[in-house]
């Protein structure tokens, strides 16, 4: 990073090359930064993506068990969280509503379950819990979607890589 900072006629003289040769090694330190930074996001991508997977089977089995639960139960259980004026506070937790508030860019700081949950909540809602106008909620909705599906990309073009190694390894 340092080497990529220095002024370029500086470098040049102190490596006694041509600044030519300077910025092409300048290009390339960034490009190996730029390599490390996006295979480490991708490396917590992965883990992100792994770690939604076990909560999806932990929730399942939830599922599973509830269904055990006699029905006039469920029933009871329903009937006293169906109040819509709270839809704000109990999809989205405290945590998340005050990194929506306070970050500037909170779709980089959520992790993807919690992006979904932004996405799925009423857009009056959100405003209303983060006291917004209707617009920035709306903008920040976009926003978290468009994390959402580069996160997505990101996992798909993993699997591909995974994939396309996979099958040079078959090869002869």
């Amino acid at each position: 990073k340092v080497l990529i900072d220095v002024p370029r006629s500086d470098l040049a003289e102190e490596l006694a090359q041509s600044e030519t040769k300077i910025q092409v090694l300048q290009d390339t330190l960034q490009q190996v930064l730029d390599r490390r930074e996006e295979e480490r996001q991708s490396r917590q991508l992965l883990e992100l993506y792994l770690e939604a997977l076990k909560s999806e089977d932990s929730i399942l089995s939830k599922v599973a068990e509830s269904e055990t639960v006699p029905r006039k139960e469920m029933d009871e259980v329903d009937a006293g969280t169906s109040s819509t004026g709270t839809s704000a506070k109990t999809a989205l937790s405290d945590q998340i509503l005050a990194a929506l508030k306070q970050k500037p860019a909170p779709e980089l700081c959520l992790d993807s379950q919690d992006l979904e949950l932004v996405l799925k909540e009423d857009t009056k809602a959100l405003a209303l819990a983060l006291k917004w106008d209707k617009q920035k909620a709306e903008a920040l909705q976009q926003a978290c979607d468009q994390e959402l599906s580069k996160r997505l990309q990101q996992v798909q073009t993993l699997h591909s890589l995974r994939s396309t190694s996979k099958g040079k390894k078959t090869l002869p």
